[in-house]
């Protein structure tokens, strides 16, 4: 029997030994490269399905819902104003429109709605699309195009009626009745410097300050909310809003979601407080 022949392998095992360190190496290049890969986007995904948005529409969409938390407004009023949105921007803040429209509800300046520099606040538009809507009767009880056109007064109210299921989801995932169901992403290149200051006060200013008590500790926020659910809604505010605001992780209720695998979405942690949505 002959013996091993190291020559006459040798070729396989140099074969070998460059696809072992190629795959080393592509393993490297592929954690480099992957936050890159998926662009930058959101998600919404309830049982219903998903429902992609861009950032813009993310956070803008987080912020309509932080307001009807503020004014302790029901699901359905977040639902109206989600489908009125969609119909009139695309859930974008617009600066311009039909006539002197503006916004993310196109309201008009001359109208009454504000000046033009107030309506392009999301925060302000949002807070008086509710301050209409409330005063609309049994707006509860109405058909959603019904309660819609009669805060906007647009040419076709029916117009808003198609957008109902999509305004339904994203309404259950951001006033947090579904948990984790909001997740970012964005390359590098698209990060910046932490603003967690300025953060927490925009999170104030949307949801209130007094039912969301804020400390700092070391280069983190701990946000302490009420509810579980008031928690996911901070929580899916603060994915949406963490490319302007350089939020690198969020935790919450066993879950955390980091900026450098924002595609993944919300993994298991098990350091994640329930009392107190993280920010760091």
């Amino acid at each position: 029997m002959r013996g091993w022949d190291w020559r006459r392998w040798r070729p396989a095992a140099v074969v070998l030994a460059l696809v072992a360190a190629m795959g080393a190496g592509g393993y490297a290049v592929w954690t480099y490269a992957r936050p890159y890969l998926h662009g930058s986007n959101c998600e919404v995904r309830t049982a219903e399905g998903s429902v992609p948005l861009d950032l813009e529409q993310a956070a803008n969409s987080a912020t309509i819902a932080g307001v009807a938390f503020r004014k302790s407004l029901p699901e359905r009023a977040v639902v109206i104003a989600y489908a009125t949105a969609i119909q009139e921007s695309h859930i974008r803040n617009l600066a311009g429109g039909d006539r002197d429209s503006v916004g993310i509800f196109q309201q008009r300046p001359s109208q009454g709605w504000g000046r033009v520099d107030q309506l392009r606040d999301p925060v302000y538009a949002t807070s008086k699309f509710y301050d209409s809507l409330v005063k609309v009767k049994d707006y509860l009880d109405r058909d959603l195009h019904d309660a819609a056109q009669a805060v906007q007064r647009s040419a076709d109210g029916t117009a808003y009626a198609p957008h109902e299921p999509r305004a339904k989801q994203l309404a259950e995932a951001y006033t947090g009745r579904r948990p984790a169901a909001v997740r970012c992403w964005f390359s590098p290149g698209k990060r910046v410097e932490p603003r967690l200051q300025e953060a927490m006060r925009t999170l104030h200013e949307t949801f209130g300050t007094s039912r969301l008590p804020v400390t700092r500790a070391g280069d983190q926020y701990r946000i302490k909310v009420p509810t579980r659910r008031a928690g996911w809604a901070v929580a899916s505010w603060a994915v949406s809003h963490a490319q302007a605001h350089g939020i690198s992780e969020i935790r919450f209720a066993g879950l955390h979601w980091d900026a450098e695998a924002g595609h993944d979405g919300w993994t298991e942690h098990d350091q994640s407080p329930t009392t107190h949505v993280i920010v760091r």
